[in-house]
């Protein structure tokens, strides 16, 4: 079988990755300066689908690494509502893959009137977003045809991830994103055959994480639904427990996307009680009873491992579409670029 766009979208993310960091290092460096300049108080984001969840992830981690609140900014309250935002000492960084849609493009635009510094991360550094913001961080992942984000969202979060390591000059952390593409290469070689046989006629799942692990589920359950056909919804293993485990029965499938940091214990806590229930867990980065443990990359920083970890469930994601009878380049009544007001 020929391979899909998805498939070599995904083989090509630790290549993506490096060329990232080597073209657009000056952009990298030119929007730390401004952050450390400007000091924020705030950091807004602005993007929709994909991007979104890579702007969930950089608020994990900017909160974490640098103790600046980070808030998601409706883009309809600039583009429907036309009320200006008061960002003076804050920051608004906006992601999109093209750059085009026309609501993300007039938040930022509003971002910089009302004073913040605009930070533009997109594939297109011609694009009207970029030309609105301040500075631009090109992502130079090149065409992506599949219509599921792979290698633009690995990148936009890498992206966040290396300004947030020349913002805070932090010397472990530029060292965990420069290592990124050869940790990428080994995820998307890891082996999920034993969730793909269990999902192959699954028609729902729960995906959990915490922390910047939340985002990438809520990713990983965003891909489930448009490549696979399955109605997967995303939970910190947290909130899972306040009723959503209730629906969890005999046999139900749970993904739970653990990494090595402060709340795997908590996490692993959640896998077991649901794995206790009868449900089908599937766990990364921990041995947990009752649950099947998946491969994973480790002896990662906590920032970034999550982001290495999406880079290998995009590969079996891939497979499983396929399995399924599915198409993953072209997910039903999508299309690549969805420009909204």
């Amino acid at each position: 079988m020929t391979d899909s766009h998805m498939a070599r979208e995904v083989a090509e993310i630790p290549e993506a990755a490096a060329r990232f960091l080597d073209k657009s290092h000056g952009a990298i460096l030119a929007a730390a300066a401004a952050l450390r300049r400007t000091d924020p108080l705030l950091v807004a984001t602005v993007a929709r689908g994909s991007s979104d969840h890579a702007a969930t992830y950089l608020k994990y981690a900017i909160e974490l690494e640098a103790g600046v609140p980070v808030a998601s900014v409706g883009p309809s309250v600039a583009s429907i509502y036309r009320r200006p935002l008061k960002l003076r000492q804050a920051a608004c960084i906006g992601i999109s893959q093209s750059g085009r849609s026309p609501d993300i493009v007039e938040m930022m635009r509003a971002a910089g009137e009302g004073g913040g510094l605009s930070i533009a991360i997109t594939n297109h550094d011609d694009s009207p977003m970029a030309q609105v913001s301040a500075h631009c961080l090109p992502l130079q992942a090149g065409e992506e045809r599949s219509v599921a984000a792979t290698k633009t969202f690995v990148t936009s979060v890498l992206a966040g991830l290396a300004l947030l390591a020349e913002w805070r000059e932090d010397d472990a952390l530029r060292a965990a994103v420069a290592s990124l593409p050869e940790a990428l290469a080994r995820a998307v070689a890891l082996d999920w055959s034993p969730l793909s046989a269990r999902l192959a006629r699954a028609n729902s799942a729960f995906v959990l994480g915490r922390g910047p692990g939340f985002a990438v589920a809520s990713e990983a359950a965003l891909k489930f639904k448009e490549t696979s056909g399955i109605h997967a919804e995303a939970y910190s293993a947290a909130e899972v427990l306040h009723g959503p485990a209730a629906i969890v029965q005999a046999q139900f499938p749970v993904l739970a996307l653990g990494v090595d940091d402060a709340a795997l214990p908590q996490l692993t806590a959640t896998a077991a009680r649901l794995a206790s229930q009868g449900a089908d867990v599937f766990v990364t980065g921990a041995e947990v009873e009752g649950a099947t443990t998946l491969p994973s990359v480790g002896g990662l920083h906590p920032l970034v491992a999550p982001l290495v970890l999406i880079a290998g469930f995009y590969a079996f994601v891939e497979g499983l579409a396929r399995r399924r009878g599915f198409d993953p380049d072209t997910p039903p009544h999508l299309r690549k670029v969805t420009e909204t007001v």
